[in-house]
């Protein structure tokens, strides 16, 4: 049994690499759409619109399956009419990834945009007048004030995310909900397999929790005092 609980003790390591990784694309993407749908062009507010609104209404288990298979065989495909018949297996980890990230892609989208939406505009506009460009009003004057209102909306998709990472034992990718059920097929033991799996979660979102509200009250330090 010892043998057991420490091969799921190691594959929630891969747990937390799947929910680092997932939770940078979906940052990355995030930011993206943010952008999108506050730079005033139609067909970007548009296709971000479309994006976020495709992605939260389709259950994450079907666009897992979806990118997993379908990404699969488009990719093969795609590959045969370049002239590489052979074609390539998508690898579980990468499928993972960019799965769990795009579908809080959607989601950090709203974060982002509804934290940029909370800063006055007169703030930016008083930057620009100071001849600050673009980029440096963002990162000077968005981008801090963007992570206080952000935080708690991003803490909660951050949560959720950690367990939406259960999906990718479903497309073999070795992580600890995977190891439990092995696990406990092997000794028919699933009820102690499945809690030892739940208390691992439990303590990854209890420290997350506990860090992320450490860094919002950080952030929030001194903000009762602004003048706006």
């Amino acid at each position: 049994m010892r043998d057991y609980y420490l091969a799921i003790l190691n594959g929630s390591l891969l747990t937390v690499a799947v929910s680092l990784a997932s939770l940078m694309v979906a940052t990355l993407i995030g930011l993206a759409g943010a952008a999108a749908k506050l730079s005033g062009r139609r067909w970007l507010a548009w296709l971000a619109t479309a994006y976020t609104t495709l992605v939260r209404g389709v259950p994450e288990l079907v666009m897992m399956l979806l990118v997993f298979y379908g990404g699969a065989i488009g990719l093969n495909n795609l590959l045969e009419v370049l002239g590489n018949p052979d074609g390539i297996d998508l690898d579980p980890f990468v499928a993972g990834v960019c799965t769990i990230g795009f579908i809080y892609g959607a989601y950090m989208t709203e974060t982002f945009r509804g934290a940029i939406l909370a800063i006055p505009k007169g703030q930016m506009e008083a930057a620009w007048a100071f001849g600050m460009g673009r980029s440096q009003t963002f990162v000077r004057i968005t981008l801090p004030q963007m992570v206080r209102y952000a935080l708690p909306s991003f803490t909660n998709n951050w949560l959720v995310l950690i367990k939406a990472t259960a999906l990718v034992s479903l497309i073999g990718l070795h992580d600890m909900t995977y190891l439990a059920k092995q696990s406990s097929a092997a000794v028919r033991e699933p009820f102690a397999f499945f809690l030892f799996t739940a208390a691992l979660y439990l303590v990854y979102t209890s420290i997350s929790l506990w860090a992320l509200r450490r860094l919002s009250a950080r952030y929030s330090l001194g903000a009762d005092k602004i003048q706006l």
